[in-house]
């Protein structure tokens, strides 16, 4: 006889920025981009580290999908838990698309100055995250 816990269910996923944990829930899955592309993380999937990209995280939790926009960062999956180290996490439903975009075009205009290798990379930074958010609060919004 087999039976099946909800721990097996369901793995812990906890996001922390540099100024806090933002995130820790119990979820069914979490799907985000890492730099080999899209993966979707499964309770008691291998053990990985990898690059997080910016982009829309999603997360299964108690039956119902919940959207974020990340930055970039690390993943650090194992069979029951995934933790993200990440620049920035923020839920769809608490981006400000204006902030967002005014983001973006400050970022735009900043590459079309001269900038030093070390701008370039923090002003490159500052626009992922951006459109980031800009994607996830586009794509929700309805």
């Amino acid at each position: 006889m087999r039976i099946r816990s909800d721990m097996a269910n369901t793995l812990k996923l906890e996001i922390v920025t540099p100024t806090a944990l933002v995130y820790s829930k119990d979820a069914e899955f979490v799907t985000l981009q890492g730099v080999e592309g899209q993966m979707t993380i499964l309770p008691q999937h291998v053990g990985l580290t990898t690059q997080l990209v910016p982009g829309e995280m999603v997360v299964r939790s108690g039956g119902q999908d919940e959207f974020l926009a990340v930055g970039g960062g690390l993943v650090q999956v194992t069979g029951e838990r995934v933790a993200v180290l990440t620049d920035m996490a923020v839920a769809a439903e608490s981006i400000d698309e204006a902030r967002a975009e005014e983001a973006r075009q400050r970022a735009a205009a900043r590459l079309r100055e001269k900038l030093s290798s070390e701008e370039v990379a923090s002003v490159n930074a500052s626009l992922a995250r951006s459109l980031a958010q800009l994607q996830v609060k586009r794509r929700r919004r309805k």
